[in-house]
This record gives C-alpha cells, structure tokens and sequence, in this order.
C-alpha cells in the first residue's frame, strides 16, 4: 500500500507546545523580520525551530545543516520526544476561523516521483527545481530525524474526514499556534482498518482509471519530499533485499487532506522581480493572450494581456520573468504569498509586484494529469500563516531506534 499508520515522536510532557510548533521552512522568505521575531518568541525553549533550515537563511550561513542534526541528536538524548503509533487526526483552525481537517500517514517514496513526466501514483503538481534540493539533502543527510509541512491531497467527495471527525478519540495534542496561525488539535483515531480499507480503495479506484492516474498529490511541501526521495535513492543501493522492504527512510511523514475540504482554499502565488522598473515594459512585449494580469511598479498599477487558461499564464510569466533574470543577472525574483505582502515587498525593494492567475483546486487532478506538473509556484493552499506548521517528528535511523523506550498511546 502507498499509505501505512506512522511511528511518530510528540513532544513530550512539560515541553511548551506553543513554543515548540513553527511555520514551514519554506514561507515569509523576504520577510526576515518575522523569524526574528518568532526567534524571540521562542527564546531558549525547546522547538522545532532548532530542527529546521528557514529558506530566509539559504546562502547566509553556514553550517546550518550540522547544528540541526545536532540538536536532533540531543533532543533525542535529552528525552524530548515520546513515541505514538498509529494515524492522527489533525484539526487545524485557520486565521479566518476555517476548520481543515487531515490525517497524519507514512507515504511510501517508492510510489513518488517528482518528475515533470512522472506517471507514479503519488505525483508533484508543480514543477520541482532541483537546485533547491541540494541544501536541504544536506541537512537530511545523516539526520535521525524528519518533520514535515507536506500535505497530500487526495481527491475524495464522499465526506470520509468528516466521519473520521465524527470518530474522533481522546484528544493527543492541543494548542494555539504562535504568530497568527491559528489553533492545532491531534486526535487519536481508533480505526485503523478503516482508514487502511479506505486507502486501498483509493488505490484500486486509480488503478482501474489507468496507467496515468492519481492517488495523492502533493499540495504542500514538494521540494521536501523531493528530498527524501533523493536521499532514499542514495541510500537504497547500500541496503539489502529485507532490509529494502521496512526501512523507515523508505517513507515519509506527511498529513493527507482532502482537496474538497471547505477550509481548503487556493491562492496564487505572486512573484516580486527586484528590477528596478524595467520589468514591465520587458513583460508586456513578451505575453499575449485575451487574460490579464496586474504588475505594480513604483505604485503604479499596469494590466498586463496573458493566456486566459491559468496553468498556461502561469507558465508564459514565469518564462519571461527567467528571461528577464537571464537578460539582467543582477535581477533577482521571490515567491509571495497574499498579493498586500507581494506589493509591500516590491515598494519596500524599488522591485515589480506580478499578481498572479488562480488555478482552482476542482481542476488540479485533471490538469496534472492531462499535462503534467504546472510550473513551480502556482499555487498555495491559503495564506502563509496558514501553512502547515511542524509538529510531529520520526525517526529515519534505523540505528537510533529508541521507540521501545518510549511510551506509547496504551500507556499514556
């Protein structure tokens, strides 16, 4: 099966979860103010901040990676974590008050390729730049442990999260989250032939749909499980046949939501190009089409002429602006979420806000399949707050195994 129930670390008792959850590693990129201030927020707590790399850091340190896998290891000698098997179900309560509801799973990366021509079950939708991946196979490298802020979705309309909720066991974990994002809950799920029933039918559902089709797609989170599927090819040749079939790095941890889920909503994903207010004139020479799209510059607002199908806009723009970079190397381009934050970073800059087309998420499935991954960066699900924040852990050392010391949900 693609999907299996996860062996998990929480953190344990006494550990301040307020402190301890933070945003994905991959969000407020331009906006370095913010991990300031949730680094003065966190103080010297434990969290999982000490775990991750926040991209705002990309190229500004060094040494990053080696700090992180240390403190993994001493988290882990310090007792931190305590262990939970089986799914959990996540519900996250939004900044607008919007409840979204999920599974914590094990996904398995031999059914993963992140391939623009990829045709596996559980499939990128938006294009992935491998030059992104070599620091974060870095970090991952020689890590005990991995966190994630992916998010699959699968394309369900039969209501089954609802009747997961309706299911609902005692409550694992609960808290507000800082920096306006939100509230999370964990609850224990007693029904795990249920849910494992349910998966296989997603599976089987596919497969009858033929070669092509798709089971889960992956919504947040790409360029990490990108990663760990990079690091598992490497790591596979050193394995033997048994030791291929079990081995924790073969999956990855991630939480399953359902595309129709009403809290769910898409958003695109604005480009700033840092200019200097040439970028405009360059674009609107370039893209045709009977769509449009709003490039402010110098706080001038300009309406640019594009495709009117999204995925293909998307793409038109952001082949002229990898031009535009290549035409003026001392340009540059960042990826923004909310189109106020887009115009803020572009004022604040001197840069050109490009307030992008919206692909809806009642298409994605078709669209995926019928052309492959979209270009990267066309979508977000939702603002940037509320992304996915880090929670749960797991071990991917076969060598650090410390479940059977821990404590787990019939003992708690």
């Amino acid at each position: 099966m693609i999907v299996k129930k996860p062996h998990m670390l929480l953190p344990a008792k006494g550990v301040d979860l307020f402190k301890w959850s933070v945003i994905a590693c991959d969000q407020f990129t331009s906006e370095p103010e913010y991990w300031q201030e949730l680094e003065e927020t966190v103080g010297g707590e434990k969290s999982t901040l000490s775990l991750i790399y926040p991209e705002v850091y990309l190229g500004k340190e060094s040494g990053r990676g080696e700090k992180i896998r240390a403190a993994m290891r001493e988290y882990l000698q310090e007792g931190v974590f305590e262990s939970y098997e089986g799914y959990i179900l996540v519900d996250r309560t939004c900044s607008d008050g919007k409840h979204r509801l999920g599974i914590m799973a094990e996904v398995d990366l031999e059914k993963y390729d992140y391939e623009a021509s990829s045709r596996t079950p559980v499939r990128a939708t938006e294009m992935t730049v491998v030059e992104r991946l070599p620091v974060r196979i870095e970090v991952r490298r020689g890590a005990p442990l991995e966190l994630p802020h992916i998010m699959m979705l699968m394309d369900n309309r039969d209501n089954f999260m609802r009747e997961l909720f309706m299911l609902r066991g005692k409550t694992v974990y609960d808290t507000p989250l800082n920096m306006g994002g939100g509230h999370l809950t964990g609850y224990e799920l007693n029904c795990t032939e249920k849910i494992d029933a349910y998966m296989k039918e997603l599976e089987e559902r596919a497969a009858e749909q033929g070669e092509g089709s798709i089971v889960f797609a992956v919504g947040d989170g790409n360029h990490s499980l990108a990663t760990a599927k990079a690091c598992w090819e490497e790591l596979k040749a050193t394995l033997s046949k048994e030791e291929l079939k079990d081995h924790p790095a073969r999956y990855c941890l991630c939480e399953i939501v359902s595309v129709q889920d009403p809290a769910l909503v898409f958003e695109p994903i604005h480009r700033v190009v840092f200019d200097k207010g040439g970028f405009v004139d360059f674009a609107a020479g370039r893209l045709k089409g009977s769509g449009s799209c709003v490039m402010i510059s110098g706080g001038v607002r300009r309406l640019i002429s594009v495709p009117a199908d999204p995925a293909q806009a998307i793409a038109d723009i952001q082949a002229a602006i990898d031009a535009y970079i290549e035409r003026e190397p001392d340009c540059g381009a960042d990826y923004i979420h909310g189109a106020y934050n887009a115009e803020q970073v572009a004022q604040r800059s001197g840069g050109t806000a490009v307030i992008m087309p919206l692909i809806t998420k009642e298409n994605l499935f078709s669209c995926v399949k019928s052309r492959g991954t979209l270009p990267r960066k066309s979508f977000s699900m939702g603002e940037g707050r509320d992304k996915r924040y880090y929670f749960e852990a797991r071990l991917i050392d076969k060598e650090k195994n410390i479940y059977g010391a821990e404590r787990s949900k019939e003992q708690k």
